[in-house]
C-alpha cells in the first residue's frame, strides 16, 4: 500500500477552502475537508490514477461543480510514497464550469 504524505502547504490550502466555504455559509464545511482526504485515500492503491501534469506531477480530480477540487501530487515509486503538494478548487485551478445547452 502506497504511503500518502501531505506537504505543509496543504494546511494553508485547507484553511483557504474553509474560509471560502465559511464566507458563503456552507453548513458542512469541515465535512468537505473530510471528503477531500477520503478521496485522496484512493491513491493508496492506485498511485497513478491522477492524470499526468507537468514536472512529473499528477492531478487527481475530486468531486464536481461546487464540490470540485484538484489535488496536485507527485508519486515517488522508489519509496512508494505520494506527496500531495496542493489542493485547489476547480475554479482556482483554471477549470470553468460547462454550461448546459
Amino acid at each position: 500500500m502506497t504511503r500518502i504524505e501531505l506537504a505543509p502547504e496543504v494546511a494553508d490550502d485547507f484553511d483557504r477552502i474553509l474560509d471560502h466555504l465559511s464566507q458563503y455559509e456552507v453548513a458542512d464545511a469541515p465535512a468537505r475537508i473530510g471528503e477531500i482526504i477520503q478521496a485522496l485515500s484512493v491513491l493508496e492503491y492506485n498511485p497513478l490514477l491522477g492524470r499526468p501534469a507537468r514536472d512529473e506531477t499528477r492531478e487527481l480530480i475530486i468531486g464536481r461543480r461546487s464540490r470540485g477540487y484538484v489535488a496536485l501530487y507527485r508519486y515517488v515509486p522508489e519509496i512508494d510514497t505520494i506527496f500531495v503538494l496542493a489542493i485547489k478548487s476547480h475554479r482556482e485551478a483554471g477549470y470553468k464550469p460547462s454550461r448546459a445547452r
